[in-house]
């Protein structure tokens, strides 16, 4: 996974108060940096939106 990859990631939710998406992941100083200068090759807190995952699991 890459770090552009937000759009995919359960973490990545919609505030509808804001009217934006947003991470829900506390990223601290130096990880930030490594996110918006691109250096980080993928997001260590990355988890796929899998919405279909708990119906599988009830089989």
């Amino acid at each position: 996974m890459t770090v552009g990859n937000c759009e995919t990631c359960v973490n990545y939710v919609y505030d509808e108060e804001n009217e934006y998406y947003s991470c829900l992941v506390n990223l601290d100083e130096d990880e930030m940096y490594r996110f918006l200068t691109g250096t980080q090759k993928a997001c260590p807190y990355y988890r796929m939106d899998d919405e279909y995952a708990v119906v599988r699991h009830q089989k």
